[in-house]
């Protein structure tokens, strides 16, 4: 009987790095995910990405470049197979949800200062920030909401500004949020990177619009005040940069969810919120 092209790769997988039991745990759009064991006690994870894939092999690299600093460690990858360490810890939203929200905006100070350290040998290949956001910028302003298209236009001028300013070029997560930094006996550590390059102040735009089931903090002009605070204390980027990368990010996450069909109503809360910030800053 022919195997899938998931089942041979995953047979390969678990001949190469002498692993057993495997057991299926998500199928992404972009790859399928594997719980396995190593000699029998440890688990590790396979993810085996789809064809076409450029984004996922992208953040692979940077995972893989990120050596287990502030992130999953990567043992080895082959062709589209990526051998990494297990998390079976709950992610960094769980306890931002329960109340806890300077506690996770400090925790991500620390993975994010963590994930920017000094490398050698910047991985090949990574997205410019600036094609990343072509898509706001290629937007139609009449495919928003009448009323908020005075949003899209401050947004868009401010991602202008941004990129007009120069600032340091360095390897980006380019998604960090609360539900992908996940706890581990080693800390908090991130998932799924995009693999961009560019301003580093963009790794903690994402932050200021979730995590997902949290909208109160995202709306709240102290929360977004007191999460702006503590990133600027904690790293070394302005406060009205962290501020104008996180309405802008907001206005091209709004772009995105429009493109695909998608209601932008998280986005239109937080947007004048995040402006306003970024005004007082």
């Amino acid at each position: 009987m022919n195997q899938s092209p998931v089942e041979t790769a995953l047979s390969r997988a678990l001949i190469r790095w002498s692993l057993t039991k495997s057991t299926p745990v998500a199928e992404t759009p972009t790859s399928w995910i594997f719980r396995v064991e190593q000699n029998g006690r440890n688990f590790a994870a396979l993810k085996i990405l789809k064809a076409h894939e450029t984004e996922e092999r992208r953040g692979s690299m940077l995972l893989n470049w990120y050596g287990g600093e502030g992130a999953a460690t990567v043992f080895d990858m082959h062709g589209d197979t990526i051998f990494m360490e297990w998390l079976d810890g709950g992610t960094l939203g769980d306890p931002v949800r329960a109340g806890k929200d300077d506690e996770g905006t400090i925790a991500i100070a620390t993975v994010v200062a963590s994930l920017h350290r000094p490398r050698a040998d910047v991985p090949e290949g990574l997205l410019p920030l600036r094609e990343r956001f072509q898509t706001l910028f290629d937007t139609d302003v009449r495919v928003w909401p009448q009323t908020a298209r005075d949003l899209y236009a401050r947004a868009s001028g401010i991602a202008f500004k941004l990129f007009d300013r120069p600032s340091a070029q360095i390897p980006l997560h380019g998604d960090i949020h609360h539900d992908n930094i996940l706890s581990s006996d080693r800390g908090w550590l991130a998932i799924d990177p995009k693999g961009l390059i560019g301003d580093p102040a963009y790794d903690l735009a994402n932050v200021f619009i979730n995590p997902k089931g949290a909208a109160h903090l995202a709306v709240d002009p102290r929360r977004i005040a007191a999460r702006a605070d503590i990133l600027s204390e904690r790293l070394p980027y302005g406060r009205k940069r962290i501020l104008g990368w996180a309405a802008a990010h907001a206005a091209l996450s709004a772009c995105w969810e429009l493109a695909g069909g998608n209601p932008i109503t998280h986005q239109l809360a937080c947007l004048p919120h995040l402006l306003s910030a970024y005004d007082q800053a």
